[in-house]
């Protein structure tokens, strides 16, 4: 069980193994020429626009793990509600680079993460803290489920895109469960409807499921 445990070191292998097959996904996905500019299920992006994405979140992780090491401040959180718009303006920001330079600079970012998350030890994986530029103060295995999320998502999303078949694949579904928790939790817009609380029953799946109640 605990192989499918990201949080804890013992699933370090596992989530690295699941981050890789997605990300070969995607490259697979946005290097047809006649990809780069199709629509996809995010609003006003097409697949040039979802790797730009990635790049520039991967860059900031980069940025983050560099403060850390260094002791530095990396400032208060930007917060979870404002990142949609904000991610927007960075990936748009990146239209203009060539699709095979986007995509080069993309799998080397990606090879470079891995690297550095390959590399973190058994009390680093969930002890060593690293300012994340929207959430604040976070584990470094959460940088492992931030590019899993990156690449098995906007892998569906690409998908959507398209019209073909599309589901999440069952290994990447399985260890984003505990993490969609946090999420939601971090994004749900409270003053939308504060007069009526109510309780979700949630039954998931897989290793990672189990039966929950959201409030």
């Amino acid at each position: 069980m605990n192989e499918w445990d990201a949080t804890s070191y013992a699933g370090k292998d596992t989530i690295l193994r699941v981050v890789r097959d997605e990300a070969e996904r995607l490259f697979a996905l946005a290097e047809p020429e006649e990809a780069w500019e199709a629509p996809t299920a995010c609003p006003g992006w097409t697949t040039r626009d979802v790797v730009a994405h990635i790049v520039d979140t991967t860059e900031g992780y980069f940025a983050a793990f560099d403060a850390a090491r260094r002791g530095q401040d990396f400032g208060s959180a930007y917060g979870l509600p404002g990142m949609g718009e904000r991610v927007n303006e960075q990936a748009v920001a990146l239209r203009g680079i060539p699709q095979k330079e986007l995509l080069d600079r993309l799998k080397t970012d990606f090879e470079r993460m891995q690297s550095m998350l390959r590399e973190l030890g058994e009390d680093e994986w969930a002890g060593f803290i690293v300012p994340h530029f929207y959430m604040g103060p976070v584990p470094a295995y959460f940088y492992a489920a931030g590019q899993l999320m990156d690449y098995a998502v906007h892998s569906w999303d690409i998908r959507q895109g398209t019209g073909r078949a599309h589901g999440l694949s069952g290994e990447a579904a399985d260890l984003l469960v505990p993490f969609m928790f946090v999420l939601w939790q971090s994004t749900i817009k409270q003053e939308a409807d504060l007069a009526t609380p109510f309780e979700l029953g949630i039954r998931v799946g897989g290793a990672n499921g189990g039966d929950f109640r959201v409030s």
